[in-house]
């Protein structure tokens, strides 16, 4: 049984949380290198691999957490309040540049935002008791939902999908598939999920629009986002939103792939033999999802049958190298950056998301143009990394690695100091 820290996986997870902090913060959005945008429809950058490759590995670290599998009520609890956690963490994004308090404006509203929003990480992500972590999950759940329904302005278009969000639904999932059916049943889970999606997205008609359609904004899941969820959405697509309901069934599947992934690791065979199956399994599912894109192109927004099984195949092949090297051959030389990072990702996660929305907030005289405003991020990009470089590409990238750096940094003070921020 692997019971030990399997440090690939660490490694793996340092690597993409790593390419996620990249492509979320370029120093200049107007001008970014395209393998670090999303694909604008169908097909597939670099970029689209982050999201499906942190459900892959949530997916493999289930069973390596939990070897021995036993279901109760105190595992199903765990479970449960684990994926609220983190739920409230994503959609707390989303109602931070949202929090109003007394007409406050300026630097005063920026310090009650990150009060709360210390409050708020400090509840999700702190070591309590059992009934204090169920009473703080639940009741800032009820306390977004009455915010965002209760007739509150501020927050009546407030999104509450989002990357946590999805991450949390699946891990519960996946989490309760592990304990409660064989592998047999997961893999016939899967396969229905995405056989289900395929053959809903491309025979069901859309109401109001007509036949089945695979297109931006009138296919079936956004008919589906623009009912469940209105006024609730991402705000750049505004009808329907990328980590909507219904395309959160195939992403289920990630999970479930990486669930196999993580229970061929416990197998009573060599690592050697370990690999060789990933291997295989990998190529495997990389093949048939090119395959599959002929007919079910393969497309994050909508996050299409064909875009699990080449992304997971993808993931599959990325931690069969690194197991190889790392685990195998033993060579750990090099990776140590990666293992910092992929220790404490819930914590980038989380500030991440809410150091650029506060570094907006600080708004000052523009050197300039003194008859204008700027604010404090765009001032230390146009003014501290812009000039040293001609490309507007490669400064973009540079204040993008700039920010890597800060937080390098930061996690190797809390990786020395053992300090590792869980939900």
């Amino acid at each position: 049984m692997v019971r030990e820290r399997l440090i690939s996986l660490d490694v793996f997870r340092g690597l993409t949380i790593l390419l996620m902090t990249i492509v979320n913060n370029p120093g200049d959005w107007g001008n970014v290198y395209p393998p670090l945008l999303h694909a604008h429809w169908n097909g597939c950058t670099p970029t689209d691999l982050v999201f499906p490759f942190f459900i892959f590995i949530m997916g493999v670290a289930v069973p390596l957490a939990m070897p021995e599998k036993k279901y109760d009520e105190t595992t199903f609890n765990k479970i449960l309040i684990r994926s609220l956690r983190m739920f409230c963490l994503g959609i707390f994004f989303n109602f931070f540049g949202k929090i109003q308090l007394f007409g406050l404006d300026g630097i005063p509203l920026l310090l009650v935002r990150l009060i709360i929003t210390f409050a708020v990480g400090y509840a999700l992500m702190g070591n309590f008791s059992k009934k204090l972590k169920n009473i703080f999950a639940f009741s800032i759940l009820a306390i977004y939902i009455i915010l965002a329904y209760g007739g509150f302005e501020n927050y009546a278009d407030a999104r509450l999908p989002g990357v946590l969000q999805r991450i949390a639904i699946v891990y519960f999932v996946v989490s309760l598939l592990y304990l409660k059916t064989s592998r047999k049943t997961q893999l016939f889970t899967g396969i229905v999920l995405l056989f289900g999606y395929w053959a809903i997205m491309t025979l069901v008609p859309v109401p109001g629009i007509g036949e089945a359609n695979l297109e931006r904004g009138t296919n079936l899941a956004a008919w589906v986002d623009s009912v469940l969820l209105k006024g609730h959405m991402y705000h750049e697509t505004n009808t329907w939103d990328p980590e909507g309901i219904l395309s959160t069934i195939p992403s289920i599947v990630n999970g479930i792939i990486g669930l196999f992934i993580g229970q061929i690791l416990l197998l009573n065979v060599t690592k050697i033999r370990k690999a060789q199956r990933m291997g295989m399994i990998g190529t495997s599912l990389i093949f048939f999802g090119l395959i599959w894109d002929l007919v079910f192109p393969i497309n994050k927004s909508i996050w299409t049958s064909s875009y699990v099984l080449y992304t997971t195949g993808l993931a599959t092949v990325c931690l069969t190298v690194l197991y190889y090297i790392i685990d195998i051959a033993e060579y750990k030389k090099g990776f140590k950056l990666f293992v910092i990072w992929g220790v404490n990702p819930m914590i980038v996660f989380f500030a991440s998301q809410i150091i650029p929305q506060a570094l907006v907030m600080i708004r000052f005289q523009n050197p300039s143009i003194p008859s204008e405003q700027t604010n404090l991020l765009d001032y230390l990009y146009r003014f501290g990394i812009a000039p040293f470089f001609s490309n507007p590409m490669a400064a973009s990238l540079a204040g993008a690695l700039t920010y890597v750096a800060i937080w390098t940094f930061i996690l190797w003070i809390f990786y020395r100091n053992k300090l590792i921020f869980k939900v």
